[in-house]
């Protein structure tokens, strides 16, 4: 059970069982968190994504990428992409089972929350002000956002100074929170297919108490703009060797 695949696909089903389920704290009704708003939520995904790296690492996958748009961005930075399709895999499946687990962990709730839209923002984004071009745009930043600072935090220039050993993992889980706060607002910042993709599979296929429709229409932008995003940021960490 130790492998670079398991250790992805546990390491992705902590992030969004955590992820989501502070999306459901904030969200659903009669949680003794809700309402409490932006600053939990991108809080709750700092600590997330910190958790999902450190169950990855102890499972068996030492860059925990947790991210299709990071697997591709290492894959093109290495040259090597003969275990990308299998990284992705992990990561999907993952993000699904994580989901599942958090509409069960709140399966009261469901149908105490009248809204079919809020429901669906628990598991998928969404943009704040649908306009698809912009709304891709920002997911091609806040993406390239994390990957180029995620590798300058592992680089050389830094490394000769720190971070010290386990440190990473809590600077990447503050990148997170730092682009959550400030990129966040317009998309909702997917920054990861398999973290929208996923959950939103789990929607559509899970007897949710008065769950609406999964917004299929909106779920190509968080993919395509992250594999951009990571894509591009991918190029440009492998030119400048960092």
């Amino acid at each position: 059970m130790h492998s670079v695949w398991f250790g992805e696909f546990m390491g992705t089903l902590m992030l969004i069982l955590l992820g989501n389920g502070v999306n459901a704290g904030v969200t659903l009704r009669k949680s003794y968190a809700a309402d409490s708003g932006w600053m939990v939520i991108t809080t709750g995904w700092a600590i997330a994504v910190l958790c999902g790296v450190l169950v990855a690492q102890a499972f068996g996958s030492p860059g925990a990428s947790l991210n299709p748009a990071i697997t591709l961005a290492s894959a093109i930075v290495s040259g090597d992409y003969s275990s990308v399709l299998s990284m992705w895999s992990a990561e999907l499946l993952g993000a699904i089972c994580g989901a599942a687990l958090v509409a069960l962990h709140y399966a009261p709730h469901w149908q105490l929350t009248s809204d079919p839209a809020a429901k669906l923002g628990v598991f998928s984004t969404n943009a704040a002000v649908r306009s698809p071009f912009f709304n891709i745009c920002s997911e091609i930043i806040g993406t390239a956002v994390l990957v180029l600072v995620a590798n300058a935090i592992f680089s050389k220039g830094v490394a000769m100074n720190g971070p010290a050993a386990g440190v990473g993992p809590w600077l990447v889980g503050s990148l997170v929170w730092g682009i959550g706060l400030s990129l966040g607002g317009t998309t909702g910042y997917a920054i990861n297919p398999a973290r929208d993709l996923g959950p939103r599979i789990a929607h559509w296929i899970l007897p949710i108490p008065g769950k609406g429709s999964s917004n299929w229409r909106y779920a190509p932008i968080p993919i395509i703009g992250d594999l951009i995003g990571g894509a591009l940021a991918g190029l440009l960490v492998h030119f400048a060797r960092l």
